[in-house]
């Protein structure tokens, strides 16, 4: 057995975690001016796909575990930018509605991937689009485990 596979520069894992940290760096220059984190900031987008949405919906879209996405949702709704509101047909559940300060925050919101793509000036499209290709499999791998 050979001790190189303890190395951190072998490991895959540590690759995407150094990445994911850089990434959120570079997002935060990005959102500071909408008053944004980036983990708020993939709440919204989600929203602004699909608005008045159950909370699991959300959280099986964003892949925010519910003790985060519930931190996440009370900060955007001290923002004033969404409402939880109970579910009409199961008063268990709770909806995500964005209010009209939430919808507006879409328009000023526009500009940020153009200004990320800006960001990645050694990466063509080409491969951008193979590593979301690659991305979406290792993760589709790994949510498999049982």
């Amino acid at each position: 057995m050979s001790l190189d596979a303890l190395k951190l520069e072998n490991q895959l894992c540590h690759r995407l975690y150094a990445t994911t940290n850089a990434f959120t760096r570079a997002y935060r220059q990005l959102l500071e001016p909408l008053g944004l984190t980036y983990p708020q900031y993939i709440v919204l987008m989600s929203l602004w796909e699909r608005d008045n949405i159950p909370i699991q919906q959300l959280i099986d879209h964003t892949h925010v575990d519910g003790g985060s996405l519930t931190q996440i949702l009370n900060k955007l709704q001290n923002k004033g930018l969404l409402q939880l509101k109970v579910d009409a047909e199961d008063a268990r559940k709770r909806r995500v509605v964005l209010t009209e300060a939430g919808q507006a925050l879409k328009l000023k919101a526009a500009q940020v991937p153009q200004q990320m793509i800006c960001q990645l000036q050694d990466m063509s499209l080409e491969s951008a689009v193979q590593l979301a290709q690659l991305l979406d499999q290792l993760h589709k791998s790994l949510t498999a485990l049982p």
